[in-house]
């Protein structure tokens, strides 16, 4: 109830006429006036409703007018419900006393004053005004104070991952200079060695043998700064919400074979090497190139992680979806770092280990939910861990979820 409704009073009398006349003599738009003709259906009006102000005539056949105020009294809930006694009854009977022992404000003799009646009756229908103004005003506070605790309680967090997010940014920056720094200098070292070479004229270090070489080293130096870079703007391209999908129909079991020949030489110089299970061709719609980026992802880092245990790899049919999995056998993922690992810049690197931008499992998953698929991983510490990317065979799912909201 607002302030602004209209207060309710109930009048309490046996008599019909009696409550005709009094109701036509406080009625108006901002009060609500109840009869009630005993005081079991004034009680009963009063568990249903909020009264303003009762009032109640003494003399009533059963309950009287103070046996109705004694009860009132006794229930919280109409305990602070304001009385007004009205009698017939010559003021030689004390009725008055009587009145004000059993709790009520005043006491009226009939004939009533009209203009006496409308006054007190103004009177306390301004203090239930007032009162449920002041009800309502408390409310508001405490409605502003909790919300102001929860934007409280917003901000603090807010703030905390603001701050986190300038750590992040900053180990990023020292991360990617440190990153691009290990390739540039090997270049730098040998353009330095090749021009020492050259200033000496030592024409035979340049042999099509040697050459070959420099190119290759070359080449792997260069292509490392490249994907570092591609794996920047692919993380930009996500969060704004302009990274290209382009399915096609594609091959697993061709794709799979391609990428484990071609990471033959890294699982060697790893001391392990890369088994993929035999399975009959597992077509689709996908973007090949894609699909590829995270599968090399997950191979690298299961060559980086499985301790030199060989890396299985395994492809099936499950339903209307394509599995792709990588198990390997190293130290395993921590149960609270499992989802943590899938967000950007987080590396599961501990000391001495290999460390790298923390980028290849976020656009992993990103690169998969860009499908319809998912991306998830299952890992014991001790027993390894195993990533499976799975991937809607149909065309229709693919371009639905590459399609930007």
């Amino acid at each position: 109830m607002s302030a602004h409704d209209p207060s309710k009073l109930l009048i309490v009398d046996d008599l019909p006429e009696n409550l005709r006349a009094l109701d036509a003599l406080i009625r108006d738009e901002q009060r609500l006036v109840f009869q009630a003709q005993s005081g079991e259906e004034a009680l009963s009006l009063m568990l249903e409703h909020e009264f303003a102000l009762a009032i109640l005539d003494v003399q009533m056949p059963g309950m009287d007018g103070f046996e109705l105020a004694e009860l009132m009294r006794s229930t919280s809930r109409t305990r602070n419900i304001p009385i007004v006694f009205v009698s017939a009854a010559g003021r030689e009977l004390n009725y008055a006393f009587k009145g004000y022992e059993t709790g009520a404000v005043d006491f009226l003799y009939k004939p009533l004053d009209p203009d006496a009646v409308r006054s007190k009756v103004h009177v306390f229908v301004t203090l239930d005004q007032q009162r449920r103004e002041m009800r309502r005003q408390m409310e508001a506070l405490e409605a502003a104070r909790r919300e102001q605790e929860v934007l409280l309680r917003e901000l603090n967090a807010t703030q905390a991952e603001l701050q986190r997010s300038l750590h992040m940014r900053d180990e990023f920056m020292s991360l990617v200079a440190h990153e691009l720094r290990t390739p540039l200098n090997t270049l730098f070292l040998e353009t330095q060695m090749r021009s020492l070479q050259l200033k000496r004229g030592n024409l035979p270090a340049f042999n099509p043998e040697q050459m070959s070489s420099m190119i290759k080293r070359d080449e792997r130096q260069i292509k490392a700064m490249i994907r570092l870079i591609d794996d920047m703007l692919d993380v930009s391209r996500m969060k704004s919400g302009t990274l290209s999908i382009r399915p096609a129909k594609v091959e697993l079991m061709a794709l799979l074979e391609r990428v484990v020949n071609d990471l033959s030489l890294q699982a060697a110089a790893a001391g392990t090497n890369v088994v993929l299970a035999p399975h009959a061709p597992v077509e689709g719609f996908w973007d090949e190139f894609r699909i590829e980026q995270v599968v090399v992802n997950l191979l690298t880092n299961a060559l980086r992680y499985g301790g030199g245990g060989a890396v299985e790899v395994s492809v099936r049919t499950e339903g209307c979806n394509a599995r792709i999995a990588v198990r390997d056998h190293g130290k395993g993922i921590a149960p609270d770092f499992l989802e943590r690992i899938f967000e950007p810049y987080e590396r599961g690197a501990k000391s001495g280990e290999p460390k790298g931008l923390g980028l290849g499992l976020y656009i992993s998953r990103q690169l998969a939910l860009s499908h319809g698929g998912q991306l998830t991983v299952e890992s014991t510490p001790g027993e390894g861990a195993t990533f499976s990317l799975i991937l809607p065979c149909t065309e229709t799912a693919v371009q639905a979820a590459a399609t930007p909201a």
